[in-house]
């Protein structure tokens, strides 16, 4: 394992989108709750202290909530990997995953979640 590795979490990002088949799903936004790991080599940016040597947290949440609230998806699983798609863009990650929940997708769950993920291949 890489001694510089780094490890990016967005935890609880809250938004709203469209998700979902039912009319009611289709007509109404509803909430999804979205955490996002990330992991690169932080070598330069422990090393320089210059934000071009690091993920840039922040432009990688602007991207995700673009994508989620300007969107709609039938299937969590296409919300999830177009998630995980922004999440893993960036050609120094070295692996991603992305969670997203549903909360009240059933009678008596508190919430129904997808998790993909990815992994470099060398």
């Amino acid at each position: 394992m890489n001694s510089e590795l780094a490890i990016i979490r967005i935890k609880n990002l809250r938004l709203r989108t469209f998700i979902g088949i039912k009319d009611e799903e289709i007509n109404n936004r509803q909430d999804v709750i979205i955490n996002v790991v990330i992991h690169y080599c932080a070598a330069k940016a422990r090393q320089t202290d210059d934000m071009e040597h690091a993920l840039n947290y922040r432009t990688i949440t602007k991207a995700i909530i673009a994508q989620v609230e300007e969107n709609r998806f039938a299937l969590l699983e296409h919300l999830t990997g177009k998630v995980l798609e922004i999440a893993s863009a960036h050609p120094w990650v070295e692996y991603a995953s992305a969670e997203v929940d549903k909360p009240h997708a059933l009678r008596f769950a508190d919430s129904v979640s997808l998790q993909l993920s990815y992994r470099r291949q060398d």
